[in-house]
C-alpha cells in the first residue's frame, strides 16, 4: 500500500498525540511545582547519603571511653583501659592523663600521633566543649575528648569500622507535601532551660527559645524547639511510627525561621539521631510534650542495624 506524504504526516501526528496521552510529560502529570518539591527532597536525601559515606559518618564511631582521674592507657593490648580495635594501633600506644579538668595525651616511645597535621608526642588537648576539639590521628583511628554530664570521655572513630565499610543506603518514606508545613512560632520571653533525658540514662540541660504550633488533617499539634544555628530551630520528637517504621527512640529535625516569623517545618527531612547508627552516642531524647499522637510517615525510616 502506497502512503502519500500528507497521509504519512497525519499518521505521525496522531501517533505523537497518542504517545502524549499514554506517556505524558512528568511536568504535566505531576505539575512543575510538585516536580520541584520532589527534586529538592531527593537532593536532600542524596546529601544525607553522602554524609553517611563520609569520613565523619556516625557509622564509623567505634568507641566511647570515660576517663578516670590520673592515667588512662590506650592501645590494642587487652590490659589497656582504652582498648583500640585489633590491628589498628600498637599494643601500647600512649596514655591520657586527666588532672584538674585538663587532659594531656602522651605517646609511648616510638609512637607518634598527628594533631592538625603536626606530629606530636605530648599535648594538652582541647575538648569538644571548646567548639573545636583536638583530633588525634593514628593510622585509621581518630580520637578526641568530649565532655558530657560533667565528665570527660574519649570518642573513637575508625575508618575501617565494619558498619561503615558495609553501609548500603538509607530508607525514606515517599516525599509528601502534606508534611511540609508552615508552623507558627511562639517564642518564650527568654530562653528556657529544659532538662532532657538521654539514651545513657543521664540528663542534660538544653536551651529552648520557644515552641511551634501546626496543623495536620485539621488537628493542632505543638513541638518545643531547641536552639540551633541562627535562624534555625532544632527539634527532638517522637510519633506513632517509632519502633516499627522509624527509629524507636526519636527522630531529629532542623527547621528554618522564615522572614515572616513562621517556621518551615518539613518532616520530609526528619532524620535518625546518631544513636541509631552507633551505641557510642549520647543522644538526647524527646521531652514528653514532644511525643506526637500521630503517625508522621515522612523522612528517614528505621535503619536496619539500629543500636537501641
Amino acid at each position: 500500500m502506497k502512503i502519500n506524504t500528507k497521509t504519512a504526516r497525519s499518521m505521525a501526528f496522531l501517533l505523537w498525540l497518542a504517545g502524549l496521552m499514554i506517556f505524558p510529560n512528568p511536568g504535566t502529570l505531576f505539575g512543575e511545582e510538585d516536580q520541584t518539591f520532589v527534586q529538592r527532597e531527593q537532593a536532600w536525601r542524596a546529601n544525607r547519603d553522602e554524609e553517611m559515606r563520609s569520613p565523619t559518618s556516625w557509622l564509623n564511631i567505634a568507641g566511647l571511653f570515660w576517663l578516670k582521674e590520673g592515667e588512662n592507657g590506650f592501645g590494642t593490648a587487652e590490659s589497656n583501659p582504652i582498648k583500640l580495635p585489633k590491628g589498628s594501633a600498637p599494643l601500647f600506644a600512649g596514655k591520657y592523663i586527666l588532672k584538674n579538668d585538663t587532659i594531656t595525651v602522651i605517646a609511648e616511645k616510638g609512637v607518634a600521633f598527628k594533631v592538625e597535621e603536626r606530629l606530636i608526642d605530648r599535648r594538652a588537648l582541647k575538648g569538644d566543649d571548646t567548639g573545636k576539639p583536638d583530633v588525634i590521628l593514628l593510622n585509621s583511628l581518630r580520637m578526641w575528648v568530649i565532655k558530657r554530664f560533667g565528665r570527660y570521655a574519649i570518642r573513637l572513630r575508625d575508618l575501617n569500622h565494619p558498619p561503615f565499610l558495609n553501609y548500603q543506603r538509607l530508607n525514606f518514606f515517599p516525599p509528601a507535601e502534606k508534611f511540609k508545613l508552615e508552623a507558627e512560632f511562639h517564642p518564650f520571653p527568654e530562653l528556657k532551660k529544659m532538662e532532657v533525658g538521654t539514651v545513657l540514662g543521664e540528663y542534660t540541660v538544653m536551651d529552648s527559645p520557644g515552641y511551634v504550633v501546626f496543623r495536620i488533617d485539621g488537628k493542632e499539634y505543638r513541638l518545643d524547639a531547641f536552639s540551633a544555628r541562627p535562624k534555625k530551630l532544632f527539634f527532638i520528637f517522637g510519633d506513632e511510627t517509632n519502633g516499627e517504621e522509624t527509629y524507636e527512640a526519636s527522630r531529629f529535625l532542623e527547621a528554618d525561621i522564615l522572614n515572616n516569623g513562621k517556621v518551615d517545618l518539613n518532616f520530609n527531612r526528619a532524620y535518625n539521631p546518631p544513636c541509631a547508627y552507633t551505641s557510642y552516642a549520647t543522644c538526647p531524647l524527646p521531652p514528653p510534650q514532644n511525643q506526637l499522637k500521630i503517625a508522621i510517615r515522612a523522612g528517614e525510616k528505621k535503619y536496619p542495624d539500629s543500636h537501641h
